[in-house]
């Protein structure tokens, strides 16, 4: 029978979603409070289903999203996610027609990039994704990390403070404190208002009771916010009655070292807490170096990301801004065809330009080393020794190390 692959109608969207909970290996049940509460919100001309005999057996779907890059500007993107295949229907080429189907008409919107996460790695290099950030995950021994026990706030030189809020209060200040990280965190992405409802339980989705987190504004000595910090914890006590418990950290957000320091040593003085989870993080994160002993911190989660895909290499280059001043010419392989093609990149103070041209190239590469190249957190000089870019003008690679690489690594917060 002819497998269908089209974007979804209303009527259909239970079964997608009955579909996309068995691709997630989530029980295949689907309630009419999630329907209602998720349609709403879901664009059906991008989200696209595989139909077999009019059972749902494979998802996708996309979201228009912001990306910072590095300098801070932002660019268009096409965010995927919800991708699945049903066990029965793997291997027959479906997730390929709706990705092709998904990239070409963000081609055409004017989108400059796709992003994902991938659940897999090995999937989606094939379709021109590289991955552009890392994540780091660290449990610290609270005992162990010669804090001052006696800690009860920031410092009065400091003239910060730290109060508890709900979430509603989190929905009020935490849009503009999430924009001004936005405003200079390459890798991170923008958050719209369902993003801030969802995730301070005033309308959850999915299946699940909402457990309500603790929630920590540090505000500065003018009164501006500028730190945020959610985390819940757990009842965990030693057969001798001592506290066990741990904290895991939700999210955090700060804008300015003396709110990221403060706002660890918060979570870590909570009477009872013994560990702390620190969720995802930069891979160069300040946090190990901010605790007398780095040691207590050890990295119990180190990954990849965020990856994108490049859809528009002349306003993706130009959008962002290089460590030193240089010019490339980069021949980009794109087995879809959506961006092959020799590219001129010229770099400088003022900014870059970059053309089609027909002149010899320096570099050849995969449109998915670029992605992998994009957010300035690969090294060029890495993907050549595996033999993923190749140079073709002596001293290209090395020239392109000390343009594409960041001082700071990209990190995205989210999960989409």
């Amino acid at each position: 029978m002819r497998l269908d692959v089209r974007a979804i109608t209303e009527s259909e969207f239970p079964g997608w979603l009955q579909a996309l909970n068995t691709g997630f290996l989530r029980p295949p049940v689907v309630t009419g409070e999630e329907v209602a509460g998720r349609l709403p919100h879901t664009d059906l001309a991008r989200t696209q289903g595989a139909f077999d005999g009019g059972r749902c057996v494979a998802t996708f779907r996309s979201f228009a999203q912001e990306l910072t890059v590095v300098g801070g500007a932002t660019v268009r993107a096409d965010a995927v996610s919800n991708v699945t295949v049903s066990p029965t229907h793997r291997r027959r080429g479906l997730l390929s027609r709706m990705m092709a189907a998904d990239l070409a008409a963000a081609k055409e919107r004017g989108d400059v990039v796709a992003t994902l996460i991938a659940a897999e790695y090995p999937i989606y290099g094939r379709f021109g994704f590289g991955p552009a950030t890392w994540t780091t995950e660290w449990e610290i021994d609270v005992p162990r990390a010669g804090l001052d026990p006696r800690w009860s706030g920031p410092a009065a030189s400091d003239g910060g403070r730290i109060d508890l809020v709900t979430g509603a209060d989190v929905r009020k200040l935490g849009p503009a404190l999430h924009d001004r990280l936005c405003a200079r965190q390459h890798g991170a992405v923008n958050r719209d208002t369902r993003w801030w409802e969802v995730n301070t339980g005033e309308n959850p989705t999915g299946p699940g009771t909402w457990t309500e987190p603790f929630y920590a504004l540090y505000s500065n000595a003018d009164g501006e916010v500028d730190g945020l910090i959610a985390y819940r914890a757990d009842d965990h006590w030693s057969d001798a009655k001592q506290p066990l418990n741990r904290a895991t950290v939700l999210g955090q957000i700060a804008v300015t070292p003396a709110a990221e320091r403060a706002l660890w040593h918060f979570v870590c003085s909570i009477d009872w807490i013994s560990t702390v989870r620190t969720g995802r993080r930069a891979p160069d994160d300040l946090l190990p170096l901010l605790l007398p002993d780095p040691r207590a911190a050890r990295i119990v989660t180190q990954a990849d990301w965020l990856w994108v895909r490049v859809l528009d290499v002349v306003r993706a280059l130009e959008a962002r801004t290089y460590a030193v001043p240089g010019a490339l010419t980069l021949d980009i392989h794109d087995s879809t065809g959506l961006t092959a093609g020799r590219y001129r990149l010229d770099a400088s103070e003022s900014g870059a330009t970059c053309v089609p041209t027909t002149a010899g190239a320096d570099l050849a590469l995969d449109v998915r080393e670029l992605g992998a190249l994009y957010l300035g957190d690969e090294s060029p000089v890495r993907l050549a020794a595996l033999g993923r870019i190749e140079e073709l003008t002596p001293g290209a690679v090395a020239r392109a190390e000390g343009m594409f690489r960041a001082a700071r690594r990209p990190w995205c917060p989210d999960v989409f």
